[in-house]
């Protein structure tokens, strides 16, 4: 069983910065992909950046120049960096991560922008 507990969203104002936090914990070999994903009321669930275990990244359009995905190996946890937030950002955040036969989600952190 893998476990992934998020933190780091909350209340922004527009032009502001978040980081989220997301530590994988549990029965896996390895981890092959970190993501983030969001998603806003309404809609889908739309991929935001990800990482490769060799650590090439991968973004969204929309929030490419102003969000940057890292993570920590050592302690199994990955990082988004949210900077020049705008109220269109505004959605739960999940984290996900594919292991060798499987993948999971986080239980998904709220994010909201205020004008």
């Amino acid at each position: 069983q893998v476990q992934l507990v998020e933190s780091g969203g909350g209340l922004v104002q527009a032009g502001g910065s978040l980081r989220l936090s997301c530590a994988a914990s549990g029965s896996f070999f390895a981890i092959n992909v970190m993501g983030w994903y969001r998603q806003a009321p309404g809609k889908q669930r739309d991929l935001v950046a990800t990482m490769s275990s060799g650590g090439s990244t991968s973004y969204a359009d929309s929030v490419k120049g102003r969000f940057t995905i890292s993570k920590d190996k050592a302690k199994n946890t990955v990082y988004l960096q949210m900077n020049s937030l705008k109220p269109e950002d505004t959605a739960v955040y999940y984290c996900n991560i594919v292991v060798p036969g499987s993948g999971y989600w986080g239980q998904g952190t709220q994010v909201t922008v205020s004008s």
